[in-house]
């Protein structure tokens, strides 16, 4: 009997060294919490905010210290995700993660984010998220500075689906248009997307149905697009689009980069299409991207 208790006495007390041992090393292992603080003046700066008044933020920052912020001089604030931080470094949330060149994914933007995108100063596009599952955009190339020429104009609404977070996401929406200034001009595409990975680094795969003037496509559009980041400012972006017509395959490849600032982005690349051209052909595509909301 007493041999039992000697025995369950040393069990429970190893148990709790042990659990103790656990709770120590998980906590030393745990990466602090590190804040983004937005000042309205542009800048961002990143650390461990101290304390907080109704005045003063004071952030510890790696670089500079213990800086002291008034409050009425905060445009936001927000804490990193564990994705943002690569080995001690911060990566920056990507804000641009909904879409690749144009193609969207299955991400979607959260409610208050927007963006403004412009391609080749013609291709413009105003997007913005309604809620964090719902977002909308409209489009226009403005040919009506040209002498008053017909212009395309666009919406397109977007439902994102979190499957499993930061791992899979399914996307469904349209791109529904018209051109000013002719008659039963409708135009526009169903589609449905999928996309494997997280904002950072995926893999997406689309189907959509095109439509003009009250009739369908008889076959579906594919487009197989995907995102790598390779530092906090610097993405990979390919779109790739494939559709068979009266039995031959068309479509084009892509190939190209993004990078981006505090409040600019840049996307640069090149499209080669195939089937039906001569020769190699590439179609640079340069645009930018402004963001918009919180």
């Amino acid at each position: 009997m007493e041999n039992s208790i000697k025995l369950t006495f040393i069990l429970s007390l190893l148990t709790l060294m042990l659990y103790r041992y656990e709770i120590v090393n998980a906590q030393e292992k745990a990466s602090p919490i590190l804040w983004q603080i937005e000042t309205k003046d542009g800048n961002v700066y990143y650390g461990k905010i101290i304390s907080q008044s109704q005045e003063i933020l004071r952030l510890e920052t790696e670089n500079l210290g213990i800086l002291t912020i008034p409050v009425e001089n905060i445009r936001s604030i927000r804490e990193l995700s564990e994705n943002e931080v690569k080995d001690g470094e911060i990566w920056p949330e990507n804000a641009q993660a909904t879409r690749y060149f144009f193609a969207p994914n299955g991400y979607g933007l959260r409610k208050g984010e927007g963006y403004y995108q412009n391609v080749w100063i013609f291709f413009n596009q105003l997007s913005f998220g309604v809620s964090d599952n719902f977002s909308v955009g409209l489009g226009m190339v403005p040919l009506f500075l040209f002498a008053g020429a017909p212009t395309p104009i666009w919406i397109t609404p977007k439902l994102s689906v979190p499957v499993k977070k930061d791992k899979l996401n399914l996307g469904v929406g349209a791109l529904v248009g018209t051109v000013i200034g002719e008659g039963s001009t409708g135009f526009g595409m169903a589609y449905g997307v999928l996309t494997v990975g997280d904002r950072n680094k995926n893999l997406n795969i689309g189907l959509g149905y095109g439509f003009a003037d009250g009739g369908w496509a008889d076959t579906p559009l594919i487009n197989i697009g995907g995102m790598l980041r390779l530092s906090p400012k610097g993405y990979l972006l390919t779109e790739n689009y494939f559709v068979v017509v009266d039995g031959s395959a068309f479509g084009a490849f892509s190939i190209g980069g993004r990078t981006v600032w505090n409040r600019f982005s840049l996307d640069y690349g090149g499209f080669v299409p195939f089937n039906d051209v001569d020769g190699l052909i590439i179609v640079p595509w340069l645009g930018f991207v402004v963001p918009l909301g919180k």
